[in-house]
């Protein structure tokens, strides 16, 4: 048992760094390399808002109102609201604010993927260039959709943006969420378009031409993870999507465990589902056309939950049984192992939160000390994924909305003249 657990260990951390050796250079070329601008364009596309909203009457006001205050012509933008198997004043507030909207009542098949389908189906528009999706509980930059036309304008048939938050200083479980976003924004998708490989969607703040829309017939990815389901079928079909930095986002995290625990078991579920059911295709992907967004993509939805999850619990059993046997070498063995382990793990972590903390330092919005808590507690946040990551293997998950309690942005990055200021937490 000491040999095995030696071997285990003296593998299995440094093939992790092995295989995730690529995002650590994402790091540098974030770092040091600056993204080139996209040149600007005369060329004005038309754009669709689309707004998949089930029970959001607090929140999709303002993101509408986000949107009627952009310098792009509003005469160009056409903002469409499906109302998901709500039952509040969802569709009321939304038509008051001034968006198309088509109300949905399934409960059989439930998920922002389909109600996307239901409402591409029934576009209460005339067809634009491209569609933006967005969360009903997102606020955007003035500037946004003019900084996405240059991306589409750049031949980009997909593209997201930067995600920030509105209440990143709430706790520490909406810090993590902050920081991860950041992170991917600049030390992922930043990198990925700065070295000309592809990028991959986040859930919201992205946009998609009408071409793919209707070459797939509407929105074709249903599961838990519609986004990590599109941006791994993009990486298999060669489709590059693209990412804007200038095209600012801002959105409201989950505070309570409670609900972060449901969300990011829908993700690992929605993970193992886009594994089940793409992973063989991007391996064959890779093999004949030995594209790197397709390894990119196999990491992001593969081995990294396994890898850690393994190495906390081969450790961990060995402990055990080394107590259930009453081996002490066994024990010291395992329990130095677990704990080397998890300070390694930990020590990753602080880097890349940290540097994420220190480069994006004016873009968040919180005092200095809730700042630099949220550089240590970032890695803990992360831990939480472990347990999350084994409980979504056996339980059947659904999805299930995020309650919003309506975070604003300062107005000097809304635009909006009648917005509060958002708490300083």
């Amino acid at each position: 048992m000491q040999n095995f657990l030696r071997w285990f260990n003296d593998i299995l951390f440094p093939l992790f760094l092995i295989l995730y050796s690529y995002q650590f250079f994402y790091l540098f070329v974030g770092l040091f390399k600056k993204p080139e601008n996209l040149p600007g364009t005369a060329d004005q596309h038309r754009f669709c808002v689309l707004i998949a909203a089930r029970n959001e009457q607090a929140v999709i006001g303002n993101l509408i109102a986000s949107i009627k205050a952009q310098t792009y012509p509003s005469s160009l933008i056409d903002i469409c609201v499906v109302a998901d198997n709500c039952t509040d004043d969802t569709a009321h507030v939304a038509r008051q604010a001034g968006a198309c909207v088509i109300e949905r009542h399934n409960t059989a098949l439930v998920g922002k993927g389909y109600a996307l389908d239901y409402l591409l189906k029934n576009l209460p528009v005339r067809k634009p260039d491209a569609y933006l999706v967005f969360d009903a509980d997102n606020i955007l930059d003035p500037h946004y959709i003019e900084e996405m036309n240059k991306v589409y304008a750049a031949g980009y048939q997909a593209s997201t943006s930067y995600r920030n938050s509105c209440n990143y200083g709430s706790n520490w479980i909406s810090a993590g969420y902050a920081l991860w976003f950041l992170r991917e924004s600049r030390y992922l998708n930043q990198a990925r378009m700065q070295l000309g490989t592809s990028c991959a969607i986040s859930g919201t703040g992205f946009m998609v031409a009408s071409d793919i829309i209707e070459h797939n017939n509407g929105w074709i990815h249903h599961l838990l993870t519609e986004d990590v389901e599109f941006s791994v079928d993009s990486a298999i079909r060669g489709i590059t999507i693209g990412y804007c930095g200038t095209a600012v986002l801002y959105d409201e995290q989950p505070v309570t465990f409670r609900q972060s625990w449901n969300q990011r078991l829908r993700w690992c579920k929605g993970f193992y589902q886009v594994l089940a059911g793409y992973g063989s295709r991007l391996t064959r992907s890779l093999a004949v056309s030995h594209r790197f967004a397709a390894f990119d993509m196999l990491m992001s939805i593969a081995p990294a939950a396994f890898i850690s999850i393994s190495t906390l619990t081969i450790n961990g059993f060995a402990v055990l049984w080394g107590i259930f046997t009453e081996s002490a070498a066994l024990i010291a063995m395992g329990t130095d192992y677990l704990f080397t382990n998890i300070w390694n793990y930990y020590q990753v972590l602080f880097i890349l939160g940290a540097v994420t903390l220190i480069t994006e330092w004016k873009n968040i919005r919180t005092t200095i000390f809730k700042k630099i808590v949220s550089c240590f507690t970032f890695p803990l946040f992360m831990f939480t994924y472990v347990p999350i990551s084994l409980a979504a293997l056996r339980k059947n998950v659904a999805w299930t909305p995020i309650t919003h309690t309506g975070y604003q942005v300062n107005t000097r990055y809304t635009g909006q003249k009648s917005a509060p200021k958002m708490p300083v937490s």
